[in-house]
């Protein structure tokens, strides 16, 4: 694991060397405190709309940076010419993969830290409190949602031929995903064979993203879910994980690295 950690402590550097974080952020920031200035028909409880938003533009935000830092990884190693000495040195290909994922996931990680505290600094201005395990699992639930969809464009990355193309069709997918695939099961009742059958095998075949959705309980204060389902929604999510990170490593094993 030491090679695998030392590739994801780059991984980590190099987004925070880049401007698309910042860009983002900054934006996420600038129409967050431009939607808090305005009192909207001045209604008291216009918070709620503020948050709705808010956490609207921090998942966008989220998922260009995991998608787009994710793509171009290992295509900007080849590009550069700087794979064949990664991998002339102790460093294996699984390992690779495996650091570059970590990587990936890690400064997501971080990346939704500044975004929620930013968030619930907001939040807690104009609401003037602030139920802390709600924020928690909100989080935990979006990085565990990122996790997949990192894992998911490392192994496009090398399947596609470009980072562009890529991102534009992992962006596709997890759309699909979100607003589409967990609607599949009541289509499928209304189809005739085989389509219903074709129907129920995407439905339970591809990760639903959408239970790890759990802004509501941060717009409108619902009690927090028990813990046992967001375990058993982070084992759910770390299968899906290992699935797409061992595909990476198998296509990787058989792909030509000059």
């Amino acid at each position: 694991m030491k090679n695998a950690i030392a590739v994801a402590g780059v991984v980590v550097k190099e987004l925070y060397r880049r401007k698309d974080f910042y860009v983002l952020f900054i934006v996420t920031v600038l129409i967050c405190l431009v939607m808090a200035s305005v009192n909207i028909y001045d209604d008291a409880h216009i918070a709620r709309y503020l948050k709705e938003i808010s956490l609207l533009l921090i998942w966008i935000s989220s998922l260009v940076i995991a998608i787009t830092t994710t793509a171009r990884q290992i295509p900007a190693e080849r590009e550069n010419r700087t794979l064949i000495p990664l991998l002339a040195k102790p460093l294996s290909r699984t390992e690779l993969v495996a650091g570059k994922f970590l990587g990936c996931w890690l400064a997501c990680g971080l990346t939704l830290l500044c975004f929620y505290v930013f968030f619930g600094a907001l939040a807690a201005s104009r609401e003037h409190h602030w139920p802390l395990e709600n924020y928690v699992q909100a989080a935990l639930m979006h990085w565990c949602l990122l996790g997949i969809v990192v894992s998911m464009s490392l192994l496009g990355s090398l399947v596609f031929a470009a980072p562009s193309s890529n991102s534009t069709i992992c962006a596709v997918v997890v759309t699909g995903i979100l607003f589409v695939a967990r609607h599949l099961d009541q289509v499928a009742v209304t189809r005739p064979e085989p389509f219903r059958t074709v129907a129920y095998i995407f439905y339970y075949a591809l990760p639903h993203l959408e239970f790890y959705d759990l802004r509501d309980l941060i717009i409108h204060d619902w009690p927090p879910v028990e813990w046992k389902y967001v375990s058993l929604a982070g084992l759910y999510g770390a299968f899906y994980m290992a699935v797409f990170v061992i595909g990476a490593c198998l296509v990787f094993r058989r792909k030509a690295v000059n």
